[in-house]
């Protein structure tokens, strides 16, 4: 039987609709199964999120905990430093330079040369410093009045004596000078003096004439360039005529105080003798010997060693055997070592006899020091 328009359109609407229903069905437990899903989701998500708090605090925690130990630990080396004694640096060491080897010689160019300082003993520099100093102690114990032995009572007359001292005695000089000065008691009456008298006076000085020039010349100087007055200054001193550096030194420390080192023939003699120089030359040995002590001492030191060469370290023969410093002495047995034969070749005071100023100071007299006889009077 064949099925009406209508019926098909029915027909086909019915399948529509089951079709539908049926897809409707199949999409439904799906549906259902969406919020589930979602659900378990979330959950699993608050689980994750729960987690990750927990695990968050722990960490911070662990981080605290960590810089708290890293603060302690600072704190306990500050005060570990601050309680340990603060160790000094190692002492530098100087830097030994090996020796160059030889090189080739450079046209122009002078080797180079190693100083090395010697000394005339072979004792080392500090060990020559203290035997020098130990015999000018010596010295002043046994000549404690030493003084300078030229007659003198202003440092013109000091100047006109000690340039007249030139190759004769002291005590000569302090013979002739009194009557030299009673008649020239100024630079300017010396200046202006009639120089055959003055020879006649200086005559028993010996060298006279020269003597005589040196004098007037002098004193002519000090009237006209310094007003009548000795200079105090060396470099002034040596321009006047016959004043060369021992004069100089000499009226600059027994005139004004000024230190100075005098060397004469028994200076030379004798530091030569004790091995404090080799030197020869005056102004040489007065550097040498002069590096030895302060400068406070040289005066002293110059009246110390001349008064030894005069009384016991002679030239000739010297009394080695009566000698106060033998035992620091490098050159003793050149003389008499016999103390019985060496006592007989003492002079003045040390000897018993008289010294070599008319007018000496009073400790010198205190000591029994006995004064010169004026000229004429004897030796």
């Amino acid at each position: 039987m064949k099925k009406t328009p209508a019926r098909k359109t029915a027909a086909k609407k019915a399948t529509t609709a089951a079709k539908k229903t049926t897809a409707a069905a199949k999409k439904a437990p799906s549906a259902k199964k969406a919020p589930a899903e979602k659900a378990t989701a979330k959950k699993a998500t608050a689980k994750k999120t729960a987690t990750a708090k927990q695990a968050t605090p722990e960490k911070k925690t662990t981080t605290k905990k960590t810089a708290a130990k890293k603060t302690a630990a600072k704190a306990s080396a500050k005060k570990t430093t601050a309680k340990a004694p603060a160790k000094k640096p190692p002492a530098l060491k100087k830097a030994t330079v090996a020796p160059q080897k030889a090189t080739a010689a450079v046209k122009g160019v002078p080797p180079a040369q190693t100083i090395v300082e010697k000394t005339p003993t072979g004792e080392s520099r500090t060990a020559l410093v203290r035997r020098a100093r130990r015999i000018n102690r010596e010295l002043a114990e046994v000549y404690p009045y030493a003084h300078p032995e030229l007659d003198f009572t202003n440092p013109f007359q000091l100047l006109v004596a000690t340039v007249l001292s030139a190759q004769t005695t002291d005590l000569r000089v302090n013979q002739t000078t009194p009557a030299l000065f009673a008649k020239y008691p100024t630079p300017e009456d010396l200046a202006a003096a009639n120089p055959e008298e003055v020879e006649e006076i200086l005559r028993p000085c010996g060298f006279f004439r020269a003597k005589t020039k040196s004098v007037i010349g002098l004193s002519r100087a000090l009237a006209e360039d310094f007003g009548g007055e000795v200079p105090g200054r060396l470099e002034d001193l040596v321009k006047l005529p016959g004043v060369g550096r021992k004069t100089a030194f000499v009226v600059l420390g027994n005139a004004f105080g000024r230190p100075g080192i005098t060397v004469d023939t028994h200076f030379q003699r004798l530091v030569r003798r004790w091995k404090w120089t080799e030197e020869t030359d005056p102004d040489k040995i007065e550097a040498a010997v002069g590096a030895l002590f302060p400068k406070s001492d040289w005066t002293d030191l110059s009246h110390h060693v001349i008064w030894h060469g005069r009384r016991i370290c002679h030239a000739r023969k010297p009394a080695c055997g009566a000698c106060p410093i033998a035992p620091l002495c490098p050159a003793y047995g050149e003389g008499e070592t016999d103390p019985e034969k060496a006592k007989k070749l003492l002079k003045y005071e040390k000897g018993g006899f008289p010294g070599q100023r008319l007018n000496p100071p009073q400790a010198y007299l205190d000591a029994g020091g006995i004064p010169a006889p004026p000229l004429g009077a004897g030796s």
